[in-house]
């Protein structure tokens, strides 16, 4: 990127602030900075631009009239939407995954399938389009009922008992809450979760310092999953070492068998875990195809090396 670099970050959150300050702070060129739709802090650190998140056509327009150097996608709804194909197609650099493989977080069905192929450690669990079939797929409570599709973070309902199963089960498949029509119906699992994160290029993924959030809502996590209450990092008894181990059981894994497929992931792959705290045994929750809020504001300001080299790199594939 001779000269000043531009970047586009799409994205109106406290991620895609983090995304900016980190660059801001990090980067070698000091890159020119604008943001769709971004919002009044973010305004502070970089120009704004009115256009949706979800405005596919929009935001490709956007990034050739600004002649950018780099787009960096934050979330999820214009990944599964194939932001990053169109901005290709237009020949604009994008840090982020194809719509083909962002199906990571766009259908939880096709995450727990890859990762049965990819030997990734999961829950055990079953698919099902029904609520009856749902209410034969549980082996005992609590059971995590997870709707397939995207939920922004509020998708995942842990049932204690029979009663919240089925309540759960109507609420999912015949209300349409989300408008899905598909549920996993997941085996839960007791432990510590741990958030991390991988900038991959198709075939490599270089680990983020691990965090650990905060979902559910009200004292004592007695409420239901959000989008997040707040994050830390580091983690403790997490140190490199052990992180890197992680990745090599729940990232690499994922981008061979995507890669195998013809559907390379590019981006950041988000593995949310759950750690046994005795045999120290992992096993993956969930992948978001994204850089996590609010992992990313604790994870992003103690990172020292380039952050725009990084992602340039990740975005030109396996050979930059």
């Amino acid at each position: 990127m001779p000269g000043m670099p531009k970047v586009l970050v799409v994205g109106a959150g406290g991620r895609e602030h983090a995304i900016v300050r980190a660059l801001l702070r990090t980067s070698a060129e000091l890159p020119e900075l604008h943001v769709a739709p971004g919002n009044p802090g973010i305004a502070e650190d970089a120009e704004l631009h009115a256009v949706a998140v979800e405005d596919v056509p929009g935001l490709v327009d956007l990034a050739r009239r600004l002649a950018v150097d780099l787009v960096v996608v934050g979330p999820e709804v214009p990944l599964v939407a194939g932001l990053v194909d169109a901005l290709r197609e237009a020949r604009i650099p994008a840090f982020g995954p194809t719509a083909a493989a962002a199906r990571l977080e766009g259908s939880k069905a096709f995450a727990k399938e890859v990762m049965a192929a990819a030997g990734v450690p999961t829950a055990g669990y079953e698919t099902v389009t029904t609520v009856e079939a749902g209410m034969a797929a549980i082996t005992g409570y609590p059971v995590v009922l997870k709707y397939d599709g995207l939920a922004a973070g509020k998708g995942v309902v842990v049932a204690e008992d029979e009663a919240a199963a089925r309540a759960t089960l109507v609420d999912m498949l015949e209300e349409g809450q989300f408008g899905d029509d598909a549920v996993v119906v997941e085996e839960f699992l007791r432990g510590e979760e741990v958030s991390l994160l991988a900038l991959c290029d198709g075939e490599r993924a270089v680990p983020l310092a691990p965090a650990q959030d905060y979902k559910r809502i009200f004292e004592g996590d007695e409420g239901p999953n959000t989008g997040g209450m707040g994050s830390y990092s580091p983690v403790v008894g997490l140190d490199a070492e052990r992180v890197a181990e992680i990745s090599a059981i729940v990232h690499q894994p994922i981008l061979d068998e995507l890669a195998r497929r013809g559907t390379p992931f590019t981006g950041v792959l988000y593995a949310g875990l759950m750690v046994d705290p005795e045999s120290g045994a992992v096993h993956v929750i969930e992948y978001n195809a994204r850089f996590g809020d609010p992992e990313t504001q604790a994870v992003l300001p103690r990172l020292r090396g380039d952050l725009l080299a990084l992602l340039a790199a990740a975005a030109g594939g396996p050979d930059a």
